[in-house]
């Protein structure tokens, strides 16, 4: 007999294992606060479920408008400012970065040394915007804590701190040695935040105001930007950290965050909240091939391009990465401009297309595009870090199993 209970090709009773999964093995032992999912098949929404409490301190429930701190799913949305820019001719990506950033002409790369006293060696390469997309840049995050570089980073607080804005951040980087020649690794960095200052100076725009412009707006993206309005702060969820033990500790209380109040620095790497449905709007846009309810954020073609893996010799992460943290599973994963990509099912463990796309947070958020299927899964939840629990990979499994049609 037929399955019943069937929107869009997939069934709603084995999406219900979604639910069942998150409440027995994450919320009620109390290694998550509470999460909203959203599946969305063929243009359609086919099931969303908030679980959990978005506060537990002050014991409010997960709402399906509960607002988020995205984190890294900033990344795709300030890549896809960045290739407009591109469908404008302001650039080309085998441009060298120091034709925009004069004072990055001779940046060099490490070879021992600490901070502030490090013995350097000349670039064999010279760092494109490319390189910026692809984290091949040679630059890197202070929170890897994995080198002599990215400790430079956390001591500049070049992360994020009260005092970093865009143009402080290019400055201090152009003094900073790389972790290795552009082009001939990989390594997760603060590049998408490099991109947002490119943004800013190609467009003649603050971040914030070119994302409202010409991504958030057109898509009817409300609840989405760098600073929580008055009116969401009922709907915006507390964020939690790791402790182990399977426990958390209150990272970010909603009534005391710095995201109430308008930020110095517009991290296009991390800055942004936004809610379920908005992201899904914005992943669903990429989904039809850049237009949602006839606004169009990119060409199809420049899409196709963006997602397709530019990674050297088509491999995936493991052939290149220098570091042991992303927000994707390395195996059977490439990289594109500003997304991961599969690029071979069965070499990355997990059930999936060649071609789906995406990227997470540092807080466990995550989403995929899976081109083949024509569906597109938002997941939203609050723990840092986001390598705490294979929730991701989990969820791939169930969702991807209540395809029926």
């Amino acid at each position: 007999m037929p399955e019943s209970n069937v929107v869009a090709g997939l069934s709603l009773d084995r999406l219900e294992n979604v639910t069942r999964h998150i409440e027995e093995n994450y919320i009620r032992p109390g290694k998550l606060p509470g999460a909203v999912t959203l599946v969305a098949r063929r243009g359609e929404i086919a099931w969303v479920k908030a679980q959990g409490m978005m506060d537990l301190e002050r014991n409010k429930p997960a709402q399906r408008d509960t607002v988020f701190r995205i984190y890294s799913m900033t990344k795709p949305i300030t890549s896809i400012a960045m290739m407009q820019l591109y469908e404008q001719g302001r650039f080309l990506l085998d441009d060298p970065v120091h034709r925009y950033i004069p004072s990055w002409k001779n940046l060099r790369v490490y070879a021992s040394g600490v901070h502030p006293n490090f013995l350097t060696v000349p670039s064999t390469t010279t760092m494109t915007i490319r390189d910026l997309f692809t984290h091949m840049s040679g630059l890197t995050y202070g929170f890897l804590c994995q080198s002599n570089v990215d400790a430079a980073y956390r001591a500049l607080k070049l992360d994020g701190g009260k005092d970093l804005t865009l143009d402080r951040l290019v400055e201090q980087l152009a003094e900073l040695p790389l972790e290795f020649s552009p082009g001939t690794a990989w390594n997760y960095s603060v590049a998408t935040d490099v991109l947002g200052y490119l943004v800013q100076l190609l467009s003649g725009q603050p971040l914030d105001e070119y994302f409202q412009e010409h991504i958030l707006n057109p898509l009817g993206m409300k609840d989405t930007g760098f600073q929580l309005r008055d009116d969401q702060l009922d709907r915006f969820a507390a964020c939690y950290l790791y402790r182990p033990g399977d426990a958390m500790a209150l990272q970010d209380d909603p009534e005391t965050s710095h995201y109430r109040r308008k930020p110095t620095f517009l991290a296009g790497g991390a800055g942004l909240v936004s809610t379920v449905d908005d992201y899904h709007r914005f992943a669903q846009a990429l989904c039809r091939g850049g237009e949602l309810d006839g606004e169009r954020i990119i060409g199809r073609k420049t899409l196709d391009f963006m997602r397709s893996n530019h990674l050297p010799g088509n491999q995936d992460l493991p052939g290149l990465s220098i570091g042991a943290f992303s927000e994707t599973p390395y195996e059977g994963n490439g990289f594109g401009l500003g997304f991961s990509v599969k690029t071979d099912v069965a070499k990355s463990h997990t059930i999936g297309s060649v071609g789906e796309y995406g990227w997470g947070g540092l807080a466990s958020t995550n989403f995929f595009v899976d081109p083949v299927e024509d569906m597109v899964m938002v997941f939203m939840t609050q723990l840092i870090p986001s390598s705490a629990y294979p929730i991701r990979q989990e969820l791939r499994a169930i969702i991807n199993g209540a395809l029926v049609e």
